[in-house]
């Protein structure tokens, strides 16, 4: 097995589980046969967002959004232990 494939089985399906679709960008790294190869083994659903696609955006933004809040309660849960 390809050790980017080890690697993305390791960090991020073992943590998260399969992922049922993917929005990525159109990207080299995301259209490779590799990935594509890999994805459908899986039977991740692969779609290709389009530059300045409102919904795409927003989706990532409300995203980031969720991140930084999750973030931000670690931070006072745990003080400076953290």
């Amino acid at each position: 097995m390809d050790k980017l494939a080890r690697i993305y089985l390791k960090e991020v399906v073992t943590r998260h589980g399969i992922p049922v679709s993917i929005i990525s960008y159109r990207d080299p790294r995301f259209t490779s046969n590799f990935w594509r190869s890999l994805q459908n083994a899986l039977g991740t659903r692969q779609d290709m967002s389009t530059a300045y696609h409102p919904e795409t955006d927003g989706q990532s933004k409300r995203t980031i959004q969720t991140l930084d809040d999750m973030l931000c309660a670690c931070a006072i849960d745990f003080g400076k232990g953290w």
